[in-house]
């Protein structure tokens, strides 16, 4: 079978990650897959399919998307192009949709009627598809997000010092379309922590490019108050995570929540928001402290588990041991037989 993914970019970045992952796998089980991005575009992962550029800078067009049996989007940029190549070729298309638009971007009345296009949609958790069928009727198949065996515990927290060390992941939030992270309130209940308890210490993690072009995280770092951590690679992000005790997530709004995973797999205790996609692997008092927004209990949950390391060391183990039932794996077999029942119904 031949499949099309049409890419804007393959910078760093969770959804990113997703469409990495899941084209490699489906081209390591021997389907013929197709990776078509824009002439300029930044690929940051090793991808094993074929990688084709189109004609512009930083979009692409149907005249660019090649003849497949089924041409999968995955936002809504990409949408048109594949509605009008599918029809071209008369192939099949399939909307991955790794976020939902509609509520967290801006232009609703253009991401909205996006998911008419097609029947066929590929979704990354419960919550996200009861989200869609509420809205649109249509139920997508979920595909989970994963990990792979090189994000692990390496055992190297026994080495630090006694200070509580705390990391969090922060964005390029300019412009406001990533208010779903929450990232003012993030920094505000760090700040509170390091505030009352300074001997922490509290790295704020963020893909070096971002960083070096949000003026307003470059004067966040300037006050001093967190180090900043710009991993240039996954060897890099997996020592972070390795050297965290408590790993803290402020989004409000995912489709499924990576980070937060990629963290207790290596061992770190994590708190967080309820954001929609993570409640399919973060359980309260479980494997992790999960409060939602309106409780304003960020830094109080930090600060539970900066006292109580009994507690710290429970939610990690246990939480690590849970994360073992995502690998890519099962992410892939998930979209492969996604792809097969979508082909059989059309």
């Amino acid at each position: 079978m031949r499949l099309v993914f049409p890419i804007l970019t393959l910078n760093f970045g969770g959804a990113q990650r997703m469409l990495a992952e899941i084209t490699n796998g489906l081209a390591d089980r021997g389907y013929d897959v197709t990776i078509v991005m824009p002439a300029h575009a930044e690929v940051k992962f090793d991808i094993r399919a074929r990688i084709i550029r189109g004609r512009h800078s930083i979009t692409l067009d149907a005249g660019d998307i090649p003849p497949g049996d089924v041409v999968v989007s995955n936002f809504y940029t990409t949408v048109p192009a594949c509605v009008e190549a599918s029809a071209r070729d008369r192939s099949v298309h399939a909307r991955f949709s790794l976020c939902y638009e509609p509520t967290f971007l801006p232009d609703d009345h253009i991401t909205f009627p996006t998911y008419h296009t097609t029947p066929h949609l590929i979704v990354l958790s419960e919550w996200q598809q009861k989200l869609i069928e509420l809205n649109h009727g249509i139920r997508g198949h979920i595909v989970p997000i994963g990990l792979g065996p090189f994000m692990q515990n390496l055992n190297l927290r026994e080495s630090t010092p006694p200070a509580v060390k705390i990391s969090a992941v922060v964005r390029n939030s300019e412009g406001g379309i990533a208010w779903h992270r929450d990232q003012d309130y993030l920094v505000s209940q760090l700040a509170f922590v390091k505030h009352h308890y300074p001997e922490t210490e509290i790295n704020l993690i963020c893909p070096p490019d971002e960083f070096h072009t949000a003026p307003s995280l470059q004067r966040l770092r300037d006050t001093g108050s967190f180090q900043f951590c710009l991993p240039n690679n996954d060897e890099e992000l997996r020592y972070l995570y390795n050297k965290t005790d408590i790993y803290v997530s402020s989004s409000l709004y995912d489709s499924g929540s990576l980070p937060g995973l990629e963290a207790i797999r290596c061992g770190a205790a994590l708190v967080t928001t309820y954001s929609g996609g993570n409640a399919d692997y973060a359980r309260h008092e479980r494997n992790c402290l999960l409060s939602y927004r309106y409780q304003n209990r960020l830094a109080a949950d930090i600060v539970r588990l900066i006292h109580d390391k009994e507690l710290r060391a429970r939610l990690a183990l246990q939480g690590q041991y849970d994360s073992y039932q995502w690998p890519w794996a099962r992410s892939v077999d998930a979209f492969a037989q996604a792809i097969h029942d979508i082909w059989n119904s059309r």
